[in-house]
């Protein structure tokens, strides 16, 4: 039958109706994989949200009476720009080895180093070590999401079981994005009151102790529940390749992707340094606009790839979404009251939330054999704009030469992506195959078929 091209799945029996056991039947994803994926994601991006809000007043302490407001946003935006450099140097290089060596054994090396980096960043003293620990805990982070995004792109039977797949994967992430902020500061008040004496930084240990042992958890539940895998690549003999009509397309896909991150990276810092020093903000509130701003992202993105929506159909909704960013991130700096900054910080959000599952699914679906290598480029092209945005977040926060100099400069890189994303619908529905899909059958890009991840007992 045809079905048994389908992607990421094994071969039926003859005469089997194409089902396999243990699997999804409409997904060819194994339910097992699912909840340590998911998890998995979801572990990471807790860890990444705890520290944002509470990371000035990490900053604040171990500086000390010496310190003032300008170096406490300078090193903010520089370690944050230190985790996500890392997760750019290092993804690709992840993503390529989970190609060669499998997804499973990539995923627990990550997971298991991950958890003793956040325990590090608990135990730290000094500034210097806190920049070492970013830096590690961003190369075992940077293994993680592109190795779940391609196996997801390894079993997915279908293009709207890969799109909403992927699409759960990033619902994880921004999940634990949206409880981080929240559970860190909620940990860190709960041990402030059993040690008074304790500082709302100081406190911060436990919450990075609490997201070291989920860490481990979930590294224990891949090693059960992952299934073995070997990764076989083979060419569809009823399908010819066709021809690339835009070979820059991935490319601009991937500056796309950086500029979205760009604009995030900004927002994230400025916003938390701008709650903090301008607005009077408590941690507590400056982490309910975070949440706020993920639970809209959650929203949007389960609307972006809900059954009645068409995946084909979300290309149109690129340069949209770039246009409404660019213009939340002009107003993010001017809006004084704060019912208009929640506004800006939803439109950012909701332009986000659209944008990050619709770029990682495109970018999958021509990657063909090459997951895992094509989502760590996406992953690293995100990474690099998260630390460019980060960066910027901080060292541009008080320039007094151009107010809201950062978001100024992520606004300008929106509007670019804006013009640069006008023909992308065309240019993406080009890359369709050049031969029909066999009913059931796979509907692979360029007319390879994709990697078919075959479970070892």
């Amino acid at each position: 039958m045809h079905r048994a091209q389908g992607r990421g799945r094994c071969p039926p029996p003859a005469g089997i109706g194409g089902a396999v056991t243990g699997r999804l039947p409409s997904t060819g994803v194994p339910w097992g994989t699912m909840a340590v994926l998911m998890p998995a994601v979801f572990i990471v991006s807790l860890g990444f949200g705890v520290v944002v809000p509470l990371l000035p007043y990490l900053i604040e302490r171990l500086l000390g009476p010496g310190g003032d407001p300008s170096q406490v946003s300078r090193s903010t935006g520089l370690l944050t720009a230190t985790y996500m450099l890392a997760l750019f140097l290092f993804a690709p290089a992840w993503g390529r080895l989970s190609d060669r060596f499998g997804r499973r054994p990539i995923l627990l090396v990550a997971l298991g180093g991950f958890s003793a980096t956040m325990l590090l960043f608990a135990l730290v003293e000094n500034l210097a070590a806190v920049y070492a620990e970013r830096l590690l805990s961003g190369l075992f982070a940077a293994a993680v999401t592109p190795v779940a995004l391609a196996t997801i792109g390894d079993l997915a039977s279908t293009e709207e079981s890969r799109a909403r797949r992927l699409t759960f994967i990033s619902l994880a992430g921004v999940g634990g994005f949206l409880l981080g902020p929240m559970l860190g500061v909620f940990i860190a008040r709960t041990a402030a009151g059993f040690a008074p004496d304790a500082s709302r930084a100081g406190s911060l240990s436990v919450p990075l102790l609490a997201v070291s042992l989920a860490s481990l958890l979930v590294a224990l539940a891949a090693f059960m529940m992952l299934p073995r895998t070997e990764i076989h690549a083979a060419v569809r003999p009823d399908r010819r390749v066709a021809p690339n009509p835009a070979p820059w397309l991935v490319p601009r896909l991937l500056a796309l992707a950086f500029i979205v991150s760009t604009g995030i990276g900004t927002f994230e810092v400025g916003l938390a340094l701008r709650g903090k020093q301008e607005l009077g903000l408590s941690p507590y509130e400056i982490a309910m606009m975070f949440t706020a701003c993920s639970l809209v992202m959650i929203i949007v993105q389960a609307a972006v790839f809900a059954p009645w929506i068409r995946p084909v159909w979300t290309r149109w909704m690129i340069a949209p979404a770039l246009g409404i960013m660019g213009v939340a991130l002009l107003l993010i700096p001017h809006a004084s009251d704060f019912r208009l900054v929640l506004v800006a910080v939803a439109a950012v959000a909701a332009s986000a939330g659209i944008l990050s599952p619709i770029l990682t699914y495109w970018i999958s679906r021509g990657a063909d054999d090459r997951q895992g290598a094509e989502l760590g480029k996406q992953t690293a092209a995100a990474s690099l704009g998260a630390a460019v945005g980060a960066a910027s977040g901080g060292l541009l926060f008080d320039a007094g030469w151009i107010p809201g100099a950062a978001f100024l400069l992520a606004a300008a890189l929106a509007a670019l992506g804006f013009a640069a994303s006008l023909r992308l619908p065309r240019l993406l529905l080009a890359r369709a195959p050049a031969a029909a899909v066999p009913e059931g059958g796979s509907r692979g890009i360029a007319g390879r078929e994709p990697p078919r991840e075959r479970i070892v007992p």
